[in-house]
């Protein structure tokens, strides 16, 4: 190993670390501030108290407030902007498109079509995963006609497929929001109008367990398939020399990318921006290796997600702002800036 790999290696490393501190820090300021600030001994009583089993002079509000609604919600956004920039960064690569993400290439939508549905349904027969089970389909069948239109059965068109991405989601919007208004007095809706927003108002120790298991399960495998990824990257001939089977292995990782997508739908809603903004901007700072860029990502969109969870929680004194709407008003000028100030976006 040369000196300099070595501290490419070191270097590598040290980011890691600083964005995990980060990423902790970030945490412990939101569950600290919103409608009521906290007091950091407070916050360190009472989840010393509730993970050793202790108990605590803590008032039971405060304690309901912190570890019913603060630590699940700022748990949850962390887990959905690590996943949503995982499938932001594998997607470019994937189809070898700066523009690839959920959102952009309608799965999202196709998701929320799903869970509005599965919202519908709810109280008629769905069991409580129900709404998952919808946002997944969804999903899946989105992400279908975008491969379909795309032309990635045969030869992959990236200008195509972000233009089928771009019907697919305008047609998953105007199903979606046609069901909504048409039910408009079923019981359940206004929350649906307010999911589709994007929304983490709604998390709770019991919605984590899905989430984290879809997005560590993901990254373990995409982080075992850098050499994929990389090489795909690097475009179709590179891959095919390689040994690697393009079709086959885009066809997996869309696949799985709209099944992670389906899982945060249903959770919370539609969030732009998180996949596209976050990897461009670490793609900037590591460079296009996916060894140190698939982790930086996913815990950049972690903290993104976490301090847009937090504005949109005290920008309003009335009550929560949709974080969906916050994420585009902070992500579409990133975007803007990142594509037309750095000529090195996609790894050029």
């Amino acid at each position: 190993m040369t000196k300099a790999s070595k501290q490419s290696k070191q270097d590598g490393w040290w980011i890691l670390l600083m964005s995990s501190l980060l990423l902790l820090l970030v945490i412990w300021i939101s569950i600290m501030f919103g409608s009521v600030n906290l007091q950091a001994s407070l916050i360190f009583s009472v989840l010393k108290a509730k993970i050793l089993g202790l108990a605590t002079i803590v008032p039971l509000a405060q304690q309901d407030i912190i570890w019913e609604l603060r630590l699940p919600r700022v748990l949850l956004a962390a887990v959905v902007g690590a996943g949503l920039a995982l499938s932001g960064t594998v997607m470019q690569s994937a189809v070898q498109n700066p523009l690839a993400e959920p959102f952009i290439l309608g799965i999202a939508s196709g998701a929320s079509v799903g869970a509005v549905t599965g919202i519908l349904l709810e109280d008629l027969f769905l069991p409580s995963q129900g709404i998952a089970v919808c946002a997944f389909i969804g999903a899946i069948v989105a992400t279908a006609i975008v491969l379909l239109l795309g032309g990635l059965g045969h030869t992959i068109s990236t200008v195509k497929l972000i233009l089928a991405g771009a019907v697919v989601s305008a047609l998953g919007t105007a199903i979606a929001n046609f069901i909504v208004y048409m039910a408009a007095d079923t019981p359940g809706i206004q929350n649906a109008i307010f999911w589709m927003m994007g929304s983490l108002a709604d998390a709770k120790w019991d919605n984590l367990f899905l989430p984290v298991l879809a997005v560590m399960t993901l990254l373990i495998y995409f982080m075992s398939q850098i050499r994929n990824l990389d090489a795909l990257l690097m475009g179709d001939e590179v891959a095919i020399t390689l040994g690697i089977n393009t079709k086959r292995k885009r066809q997996l990782y869309m696949g799985l990318i709209a099944l992670l997508t389906g899982v945060l739908v249903a959770q919370c809603g539609i969030i732009g921006f998180v996949g596209l903004v976050v990897p461009h901007a670490i793609r900037t700072m590591v460079g296009a290796s996916h060894r140190l860029l698939l982790p930086v990502s996913v815990l950049s969109g972690a903290i993104f997600l976490v301090l847009a969870d937090l504005l949109s929680r005290i920008v309003l004194p009335s009550g929560d702002l949709p974080i969906g709407i916050l994420t585009a008003l902070i992500g579409a000028p990133l975007f803007m800036k990142l594509l037309f100030g750095n000529s090195r976006n996609f790894g050029g």
